[in-house]
């Protein structure tokens, strides 16, 4: 796509949110209701487009992308209403006599800039919350995921009129020229390096910004565990979509008392979710493209593999891979890995343990295995992260009762729900003043009395 053509389509949004067509509560609801049956009618093309793209299985799209996204729209259709009504507050009684309240206003245009792992889930998402706020949306799916960016195309010209919802296809270049625009907020997820580039571009017009971005997410593992269930849930987050998630838990940090077990149950787990070999399991999917597949490869010290270890470069596949006796010195912990190799590493005193994650940038996730209360409230109060389980993996964001976002390093704003519905929302906080009552105490000349009063109101 051209920039006249990006500026052609933004221009028409702009006019056709100042239109005021997008404040109707009702025009927001049927554009959600119609965007959820559309999905649900592409339901196998967008499975053949992710498989195409990733490997995964109908089921995984369906659990992972599909059922959650419609599961975020069928939330915004039925609260809309609610979140978009404005509230009263309690007025001081120095500002006698008025009405305060709060009143929920769209942004305008924004611009939703989508990633490759999940290329369904986090562009509908976020799609969904922003129409549910009122405004008009610009989207930018990822190049590396271009079967199911047509899809996604498709069903938003099915659903809505280019000057309400449109997508803009392309690379680099339709990236690079989109963030040359005005837009009244953008809402970007996608790694470090390009969000420190998004946020610099933003800048330049003053405009808000979401980043939702990754980072090392710890897992921590303490002796006190159920070790068997810690291995089989640890192991579906770790090498769900091939570890090619923003949320997979990143590196284990294990007791030392507990590590060879934990390793042992592990590679039980791994023979009995995907095989054997995994490369022979139809439900297992594959790298991205080959630039990744070659990085992730080599990140793997074949000294310390303990499992796995195997690739397949004709079809972009890394066997599920631990590596045992890992420090910080390793390159494996040097970067997020992003694929499925599963580092561990051990510790003995949890106060070195804590420091330790603190000193890294925070993470977008933490997880922690253990049946010690007192472990548990440590390390959720004291490490900073963006959100995390206990005693499980993944599972935090699949929930449209929480916010989902970073901290730090690892980002900043969120979404899901209520807070989705906030990201692409200005909250517009209004004084309604009575004109059959006007306090003089304000105004000059100042009087010794007045002051007394303003006083007793002001303290």
């Amino acid at each position: 796509m051209t920039e006249t053509e990006i500026k052609n389509i933004i221009e028409k949004q702009k006019k056709f949110f100042a239109s005021g067509a997008t404040l109707s509560v009702d025009f927001r609801i049927n554009a959600l209701r119609k965007l959820h049956s559309v999905i649900v009618r592409n339901e196998n093309e967008i499975n053949k487009a992710i498989k195409e793209d990733l490997g995964k299985s109908a089921l995984e799209s369906y659990m992972c992308e599909t059922g959650l996204s419609l599961s975020e729209i069928s939330y915004m259709i039925k609260h809309t209403r609610r979140f978009a009504k404005e509230h009263r507050v309690l007025t001081p009684m120095a500002q006698y006599v008025s009405r305060s309240f709060v009143k929920p206003s769209p942004y305008g245009t924004v611009l939703i800039m989508s990633p490759w792992n999940y290329p369904l889930l986090l562009t509908i998402d976020p799609l969904a919350d922003a129409i549910a706020a009122g405004n008009t949306v610009i989207l930018k799916p990822s190049a590396y995921s271009p079967a199911t960016g047509k899809v996604i195309g498709n069903i938003v010209k099915e659903c809505f009129p280019p000057e309400y919802v449109s997508v803009v296809e392309g690379g680099r270049a339709e990236n690079s020229c989109l963030l040359e625009q005005d837009f009244d907020y953008i809402f970007f997820t996608g790694s470090q390096a390009v969000g420190r580039e998004v946020m610099r571009r933003a800048a330049e017009h003053l405009t808000p910004v979401s980043l939702e971005l990754g980072g090392k997410s710890p897992c921590i593992v303490d002796k006190s565990a159920n070790l068997k269930l810690a291995a089989r849930r640890i192991v579906f987050g770790k090498y769900l979509n091939c570890g090619q998630t923003c949320v997979a838990p990143d590196y284990i940090y294990c007791h030392a008392d507990v590590k060879d077990d934990f390793i042992a149950q592990v590679k039980k787990e791994i023979v009995r979710q995907y095989g054997s070999n995994p490369f022979d399991n139809p439900d297992y999917g594959k790298i991205i493209n080959e630039k990744h597949f070659n990085r992730i490869c080599g990140l793997i010290d074949a000294s310390k593999v303990v499992h796995g270890g195997q690739s397949r470069p004709e079809t972009l596949q890394i066997a599920p891979t631990v590596m045992d006796n890992v420090t910080r010195d390793d390159k494996i912990m040097k970067e997020e890995i992003f694929g499925p190799v599963m580092p561990v590493m051990t510790y003995t005193h949890i106060d070195r343990l804590i420091a330790d994650v603190n000193n890294e940038p925070h993470p977008l996730a933490l997880y922690v295995f253990a049946e010690d209360k007192k472990l548990i409230r440590r390390v959720t109060s004291e490490v900073s992260f963006g959100g995390g389980c206990i005693n499980d993996t993944i599972i935090h964001l699949a929930t449209s009762n929480m916010g989902f976002g970073g901290v730090g390093a690892s980002g900043m704003g969120s979404y899901h729900g209520k807070a989705g519905f906030d990201t692409f929302t200005h909250y517009k906080s209004i004084v309604d003043k009575k004109t059959w009552l006007d306090l003089p105490m304000r105004y000059q000349p100042y009087k010794k009395s007045n002051g007394k009063l303003i006083r007793k109101f002001l303290k």
